[in-house]
């Protein structure tokens, strides 16, 4: 998805400002967002790909202005309306309407095992590799409407296949169907100036984990 949260190789939004003895959560509020993200996550109503493609559907001038965990919470809300855990009414109110039914509370001392126990993204199924360590590739150039892990400052662009990391879940359909469509998992190597063109450094180079239909033969 072409959207402003994919800023790789973006000018003009700043340096990365590192803040030194960063904590995990800046305000209480943030902690409690993270926290009932990973508790409505219990229900399986959807999965890691789908939260990501629910915080990339936040309004542009709305991204950008909003911190980290803001984001978070955009996209928590999305997903329960539209997988109908909550009403947008209920969310206004914030007072929630009794359906009679009985709703399955993750609870503290049950936190530990649902991470355990999440859904893996590794499979086991037996699908043969398109490439192989040593191959090169080039990032297929496409733009789609949905969620995306390929980054668009690499698409085009041609690398090396550093490693095979075996059979994961595409998150490409993943996050848009719940589709898993199993398929390897590579590493790829990209020359700093393959992506950013004669002025980077020819000593870099950029890593990145990409599945199967997101590359092509060189």
């Amino acid at each position: 998805m072409n959207g402003v949260h994919d800023m790789g190789g973006m000018h003009g939004m700043g340096p990365v400002e590192i803040e030194q003895h960063e904590p995990v959560f800046h305000a209480q509020w943030e902690s409690r967002a993270f926290a009932l993200t990973v508790a409505a996550a219990s229900h399986r109503k959807w999965n890691i790909d789908s939260s990501r493609y629910a915080r990339e559907r936040m309004p542009a001038a709305d991204y950008l202005a909003a911190t980290y965990y803001e984001c978070w919470l955009y996209g928590l809300e999305k997903l329960l309306v539209e997988k109908g855990l909550v009403t947008k009414k209920e969310l206004e109110s914030g007072r929630s309407v009794s359906r009679g039914d009985e709703t399955r509370t993750l609870r503290a001392a049950g936190v530990a095992e649902f991470l355990r126990n999440r859904i893996r993204a590794r499979l086991s199924d037996d699908v043969p590799p398109k490439f192989r360590p040593g191959d090169r590739v080039a990032a297929r150039n496409i733009h789609p409407a949905g969620h995306t892990r390929l980054p668009r400052y690499a698409r085009g662009r041609q690398g090396v296949v550093d490693r095979d990391h075996g059979v994961f879940v595409f998150p490409d359909t993943s996050a848009m169907s719940g589709d898993s469509k199993p398929q390897h998992l590579y590493s790829v190597r990209f020359a700093a100036r393959e992506l950013w063109g004669a002025d980077a450094s020819a000593r870099d180079s950029v890593i990145l984990n990409l599945w199967d239909d997101h590359l092509e033969p060189a």
